[in-house]
């Protein structure tokens, strides 16, 4: 049976048992369902304001699995349902999650919750989650975790292996291991593995990386998932400002950070705001208000083309068959800006390129677009002749090329620009950009028109 048939199975039984109250059926039915398949359903139930059963659904699992299902979900779910809970069960909660999942959920309490669980908490764990909880949201602070294996410098392997057993349990990850001096400083890092074939007298000083691969509590979270991505890292180690190791942000993370990102670049790419939910989970008036302000100040935008059509009402008078071709002739030209932005946009997201290659590809493309320009009229002349004649076709083949060259630029140079500006260059959005080139290009298309009609 296919994997999602299998889920779907489990899922449909699992809701039949919590209908049914059924909690024999319901211990049955959890274990064949991971923390995240758990959490879905969470999601729904949640969704439907039935959080009395998400409750009861929650009460029938383990407190580490518990934590573990919590910790899948989003900030709101993560709130509403653990206003349900009592603070030694929230509390009970946050000691068997992971330090940055525990740093998470904190942020999303009210004050008063989080006074009530700070006091039960002893002073050191109740300081370092202050401490995670302190970051900025979109920095490596806030990523990362302090659960990873750090090795003091000077151990020898057998000592360093009795380390590891002794901190393994409440690690992130223990493929990867850090080694500090006595200011806490990064000093080094090596595997697991490296440690476990190595002589058991050998000095772990001896064995490890000296020049290791480090960000910054403050760098932004793309830069840090950029680095993980093309160092393949299982995990990056993070020092403050003192060089001093302060956690670790692993791959799984990163991977998350990748997804946020690249998700909020669609969304802004077609005018839409940032959603602070999935499309499916986020309030209507949020999500009209989201989408409401670029679509009317584009709505403004179009204005322009027909002020331009509007101006050239005699040449399109003196020959009608030129709007047949209007359509046209601006669709492409708003297709190929459209992929141009796109290009660009992705190529500075990823750090494929910079500002500073401008000029190299400005020159690419002008070849690019001319040559998809010629292609596109080539193909759209024969019907020009049909529909108007030669004159008609000249028009339409050579204001295909000056659309979707200038189309090309527009998208490719906007992101640039924008970023000049200190905005984000997702913003040069298929929309926005596809209404600058209507209006540009009725002017282009018309004028070309006029001149060549009115000279044959």
């Amino acid at each position: 049976m296919p994997l999602d048939d299998t889920l779907t199975r489990h899922r449909d039984a699992l809701l039949d048992a919590l209908e049914a109250d059924d909690r024999p059926r319901l211990d049955a039915q959890l274990p064949e369902l991971r923390s995240a398949d758990i959490a879905e359903i969470l999601q729904d139930l949640i969704g439907d304001e039935d959080l009395l059963r998400a409750r009861a659904l929650l009460e029938c699992l383990p407190l580490e699995r518990r934590a573990s299902v919590i910790g899948h979900l989003h900030g709101e779910e993560q709130l509403s349902i653990t206003e349900t809970m009592g603070d030694d069960v929230l509390q009970a909660v946050l000691e068997e999650m992971g330090a940055d999942e525990r740093a998470d959920l904190f942020k999303v309490l009210g004050d008063d919750r989080r006074e009530a669980l700070l006091r039960r908490m002893a002073h050191r764990e109740r300081e370092e989650l202050k401490r995670l909880a302190s970051y900025e949201e979109g920095t490596a602070g806030a990523l990362m975790t302090s659960d990873y294996v750090a090795i003091p410098a000077g151990m020898t392997v057998s000592r360093a292996l009795m380390r590891v057993r002794q901190t393994a349990p409440d690690a992130e990850t223990v493929y990867q291991l850090y080694v500090i001096d006595p200011e806490g400083r990064l000093a080094g890092t090596m595997s697991l593995r490296q440690l476990i074939v190595a002589r058991p007298g050998a000095r772990v000083d001896d064995l490890m990386i000296h020049d290791v691969i480090h960000t910054r509590v403050d760098t932004p979270q793309e830069e840090v998932a950029r680095v993980v991505a093309r160092y393949d890292l299982l995990a990056l180690p993070v020092i403050d400002e003192a060089s001093r190791l302060v956690g670790i942000v692993t791959h799984d993370d990163a991977l998350d950070v990748v997804e946020s990102e690249a998700t909020e670049d669609i969304h802004k790419g077609m005018s839409i705001g940032t959603l602070e939910d999935g499309v499916s989970r986020v309030p209507l008036w949020s999500l009209y208000r989201k989408r409401v302000t670029w679509l009317v100040l584009l709505v403004f935008g179009n204005l322009l083309s027909g002020a331009g059509i509007a101006h050239f009402e005699a040449t399109i008078a003196a020959q009608v068959a030129l709007v047949f071709f209007l359509p046209l002739l601006i669709g492409s030209g708003g297709n190929a800006g459209a992929q141009a932005a796109t290009l660009m946009v992705r190529g500075m997201a990823t750090g494929d390129v910079g500002v500073r290659d401008w000029g190299k590809l400005l020159g690419r493309e002008l070849l690019v677009a001319g040559s998809l320009g010629l292609t596109m009229a080539l193909a759209v002349a024969p019907i020009g002749v049909f529909r108007g004649g030669e004159a008609v076709a000249l028009v339409v083949a050579v204001s295909m090329i000056a659309i979707v060259l200038f189309g090309s630029l527009l998208g490719m140079c906007l992101p640039f620009l924008l970023d000049r500006l200190g905005w984000d260059p997702a913003t040069a959005s298929a929309p926005l950009v596809t209404t600058l080139i209507d209006a540009s290009g009725v002017l282009i298309y018309f004028s070309i028109a006029t001149l060549v009609l009115s000279g044959g």
